[in-house]
């Protein structure tokens, strides 16, 4: 009898493990829980949908696919860890160079890829997301900052911030303009230029994108950034706005980001400046070209980046609109760098 009861219990227990390893295979894949949203309207315009424009034609910070049409780049990233973080889902708007008017519209609930340094807005600005400022590339081999008495050789795009810097500043250097920034970068590394003067986010992208092994070796002005752009008198989505920021740039995320786009997180506190660095709001008065990446649009989208004029301020919404918790870099990738 004792025999009979251990074979029984084996079998009991043999039966219990089955049915147990059955209930786990039947089991679907596991999916984060719903966020729930912390605004709403009307500090938002739709409710549990954030309305993010950006500009389709600014790569790396934004730019569309040329074979599928999808909105891409560093700009789309942080707006889709912004969604994430207020629990909505994430709505793109392409309203090219027209954010204030967009805002004033009611067509976005704020806007990405704001130079904070800009004077003529007025609308309210946030802490800069992404740092930037006119930069200085040179060769690995290169580190030394240059003068004006070095009459450095210097390549820039043509009618561009960087361009104006350049001529502003090294009057005695020899100044090479170029159609775009690839062709700056094909100059320099086959030495026919010392140094490539660049918007630094714009610069490091296209270098990185290339594979081109170059560095920022000083700035021609003071460092600014790129930042998201609210109505002043929405009061409640700028305190959100404000503290998701801080947020992301806290705990890696925005880092995460920019090592996505640019191949490192951009750090320009320690990067020494030129001898007659200006302020950036001053260069933007003075020159409102922006730097052009070149032909290939590689990872960011920048080959047929810009939206025909029927695609301009169309929105990826309904079934395209990214839902919240599966549309943003999350704090458990810092830990895969």
């Amino acid at each position: 009898m004792k025999r009979l009861a251990t074979c029984c219990l084996a079998v009991a227990c043999a039966a219990a493990l089955l049915v147990s390893l059955s209930g786990c295979s039947s089991k679907e894949a596991y999916a984060p829980p719903d966020k729930t949203p912390t605004i709403s309207s009307p500090t938002i315009g739709k409710d549990g949908t954030l309305r993010v424009g950006v500009n389709a034609d600014s790569a790396p910070l934004a730019g569309q696919l040329s074979n599928s049409g999808e909105m891409v780049g560093i700009d789309v990233d942080v707006a889709a860890a912004l969604a994430d973080s207020l629990g909505l889902k994430l709505e793109i708007v392409d309203v090219g160079t027209d954010p204030e008017g967009a805002l004033s519209d009611g067509r976005v609930d704020i806007v990405m890829g704001i130079d904070r340094s800009d004077t003529d807005t007025t609308f309210w600005k946030s802490e800069a997301y992404l740092p930037t400022a006119v930069a200085l590339f040179s060769t690995a081999s290169n580190t030394a900052v240059p003068t004006n008495a070095s009459e450095p050789s210097i390549a820039a795009q043509v009618s561009s911030k960087s361009a104006w810097a350049v001529t502003n500043e090294f009057d005695q250097g020899t100044i090479t303009t170029t159609d775009n920034l690839k062709n700056a970068f094909s100059e320099l590394e086959s030495g026919q230029v010392q140094y490539v003067a660049a918007d630094a986010v714009i610069g490091t992208y296209a270098a990185y994108n290339a594979g081109d092994d170059v560095q920022i070796v000083a700035l021609m002005q003071q460092p600014s950034g790129y930042s998201v752009g609210v109505l002043d008198s929405n009061t409640d989505l700028k305190t959100a706005v404000s503290d998701a920021l801080a947020t992301l740039a806290g705990n890696g995320v925005i880092s995460v980001i920019e090592t996505k786009w640019l191949g490192e997180a951009l750090d320009l506190s320690s990067t020494p400046l030129t001898e007659g660095a200006s302020s950036a709001s001053a260069d933007a008065d003075d020159a409102d070209g922006t730097d052009v990446l070149g032909d290939e649009g590689g990872e960011a989208g920048t080959e047929g980046a810009t939206a025909g004029e029927d695609d301009a301020s169309d929105p990826v919404s309904g079934d395209d609109a990214l839902e919240a918790g599966g549309n943003a870099v999350q704090p458990e990738d810092v830990a895969l760098l």
